[in-house]
Order: C-alpha cells, then sequence, then structure tokens
C-alpha cells in the first residue's frame, strides 16, 4: 500500500511511456536502470521526515534522466528542478496524510503536463483515474481523495 516501490514506479512508467511515445525503445533498458538506482536512494517515509515526497523525486529522476541533468548542468538541471517542486506543490495541495498511490497518480499527471508544456509531447492518459486501494489504506480521506472510488463504482469528482 505505501513503501519506497511507488519512488521507481513514478520514473520506471513515465520512461516507458514516453519512449512507447517517442519510439525510443532501445534506450528504455539503460534509462530504467539508471532510475532504479536513483530511486533506491530515495528512503521510505521522506514525504514526512524530508518534506520531500518520493512520488515527487521520481518524476525529477525521469526528467533528468531524458535530459542529461547533472549538478553541473543549466537548462536540464533547472528542468528536473522544476518538475520535482511542481509534483510537490500539488502533492501538498491534496494535504496529508500520504497516501502512495495517490501521490503517485498526482505526480504521474503532473509529469504528463510538464512533458507536454515543456517537449510538446503528449503522453496518453485514461482520463478518469480511480483508485481501487481505498478499503487497504487506513489513512484513506475517501471522498476527499480526487481518485476515490466509490461504493456504488462511480468515481466521485473532488
Amino acid at each position: 500500500m505505501h513503501g519506497p516501490e511507488h519512488h521507481f514506479l513514478v520514473p520506471a512508467l513515465l520512461l516507458t511511456s514516453y519512449s512507447l511515445v517517442t519510439g525510443e525503445r532501445e534506450a528504455l533498458g539503460g534509462r530504467l536502470k539508471r532510475a532504479r538506482e536513483r530511486a533506491a536512494m530515495v528512503r521510505g517515509g521522506s514525504c514526512g521526515t524530508h518534506g520531500a515526497c518520493g512520488a515527487a523525486i521520481g518524476t525529477g529522476i525521469f526528467v533528468s534522466i531524458m535530459t542529461g541533468a547533472t549538478p553541473l548542468s543549466g537548462r536540464e538541471w533547472r528542468l528536473s528542478n522544476l518538475m520535482t517542486a511542481r509534483s510537490l506543490h500539488e502533492i501538498a495541495l491534496a494535504g496529508g496524510p500520504r497516501c502512495c498511490k495517490r501521490n503517485t497518480y498526482i505526480a504521474i499527471l503532473a509529469a504528463v503536463s510538464f512533458v507536454k508544456e515543456e517537449w510538446g509531447i503528449t503522453i496518453p492518459v485514461r482520463r478518469k483515474i480511480a483508485c481501487e486501494f481505498s478499503d487497504l489504506n487506513r489513512e484513506c480521506r475517501v471522498v476527499e481523495c480526487p481518485f476515490y472510488l466509490g461504493g456504488d463504482g462511480e468515481h466521485q469528482d473532488a
């Protein structure tokens, strides 16, 4: 339900989707390997102890890999940090307590928007994302979550 696997899940999904859309499939294996190594450095619980959700950091990992950003880069460094900041902002607006599923959805949607704005690339997204994990999450905010799937099978608009 919760855990650091989400820190890799976000960049893995984004790298895979980006590769499929752009046709850059041959580079995917190496990119995923780098993403896994970087995501492994983001500790579980960072959202509460460091003020930086790993799902948001995962979006920065995605952008840094795609741009080749390093600590000494210019535009690439800027884009990676802007991506993480946007994801963190959107996640923070959703409020606590943490929910790795909700934060993963939010981070991915923020990255999809960012990729369209910055690179002009459209990554398709299913329009209504409905979480199927609320029964497993003791801290689920239920109808306050934009992805909550109500008991009648209908997506609740937040």
